[in-house]
């Protein structure tokens, strides 16, 4: 017979090995959710004159949508590819991780990662992502991938200058001539317009031009439009992306006048004369001014002004014994009017 020690050596052996067997893991192990990020969805770059600086956001919830208090680290992955050899539709070969300090989550600043490197070469393109760690076994999904070709980019446009219009405005700019590192353009330049409203984030208008001057007529009158340009440079049909210019504003002007009025009418009454017409149609009407002309004048006299919700005005100041003949424009709520050309004129003998 077995000593109790014995017995108890082999059930412990024996619950040892069922265990392995049976709950053993067989792939890697999966972390809660509470601890793993959300995947960084706002990657992105900026050139300077000798690489790339990388930036992203924080995630400040895990993909259950609990807060995250810190990150621990972010892996950066780097694929490089010759432009002999690139393949849009090959897989990118990014290389194992390189690690980037992570640090405490602060919703409030709304904390950036930053990574910049000037190991770039000519005539390659680079992939960049970028996934969040909260430990080693609870990191994100993949972020955005951004991709560029590197070559020196260009320097900044300068020289931006705006002219305001009727619901457009026109930005021109300097040629850029020369590269960042100081060199000049050995490739062919384009120029791309980015735009914001108000205080709002600047975003692409249009496609890249070669010309020196953009017309932007999808603006509204009265609102504040702000203009920056970006260099590009074509490499060998790649889009380098080059320096931003500082930024330039205008604010478009109405310089449409209103229709002018119809159906004016004069009649004369016991203390002088009555001019009617018919109300505007056009909604930014402020007023109506209404002119005189004697028979013998040959340019029209302001005599009178009233605001858009009226349509008649007497003539109470009348000389006797002479024709008249009356016309009525009609102006804008703009700070400078814009005045509608003179209606036909009624006549009244008084």
């Amino acid at each position: 017979m077995l000593k109790k020690t014995q017995r108890a050596g082999l059930l412990l052996l024996g619950v040892t090995l069922f265990l392995i067997g049976g709950c053993g893991y067989k792939t890697a192990p999966v972390p809660p959710d509470t601890i793993v990020p959300r995947a960084i969805e706002d990657l992105q770059y900026s050139v300077t004159a000798k690489g790339v600086i990388l930036k992203w956001t924080f995630p400040e919830k895990t993909i259950k949508g609990t807060d995250l208090t810190d990150i621990g680290t972010f892996d950066l992955y780097r694929a490089v590819v010759p432009l002999d050899d690139y393949c849009a539709s090959c897989p990118i070969p990014f290389t194992e991780a390189l690690q980037v300090d992570g640090g405490v989550v602060d919703p409030e600043q709304k904390r950036e990662g930053t990574y910049e490197t000037e190991l770039l070469q000519s005539g390659r393109k680079y992939f960049f992502k970028v996934t969040a760690r909260t430990s080693w076994l609870a990191a994100s999904a993949d972020s955005n991938i951004v991709s560029f070709v590197w070559h020196t980019p260009a320097s900044a446009p300068q020289g931006l200058s705006s002219r305001a219009a009727d619901t457009s405005a026109t930005i021109s700019w300097q040629p850029v001539t020369t590269l960042m590192d100081g060199q000049q353009v050995d490739y062919p330049l384009m120029y791309q317009v980015q735009r914001s409203k108000g205080n709002g984030a600047y975003v692409a208008i249009g496609d890249p031009t070669a010309d020196t001057s953009f017309v932007d007529n999808t603006l509204l009158n009265g609102e504040l439009y702000n203009y920056k340009i970006r260099a590009i440079l074509m490499v060998e049909g790649n889009a380098v992306d080059g320096g931003i210019s500082e930024g330039v504003s205008v604010t478009p002007v109405d310089l449409t006048p209103p229709a002018a009025p119809v159906g004016v009418r004069a009649v004369q009454f016991h203390a002088g004369i009555k001019i009617f017409w018919e109300k505007s149609q056009d909604v930014d009407v402020k007023g109506y001014r209404i002119y005189r002309r004697g028979a013998k004048e040959d340019i029209p006299v302001l005599i009178g002004e009233v605001a858009a919700v009226i349509n008649i005005f007497n003539d109470t100041n009348v000389p006797a014994d002479t024709s008249f003949y009356y016309s009525v424009t009609a102006f804008d709520q703009m700070e400078m009017p814009n005045e509608s050309n003179k209606s036909r004129e009624a006549g009244v003998r008084h």
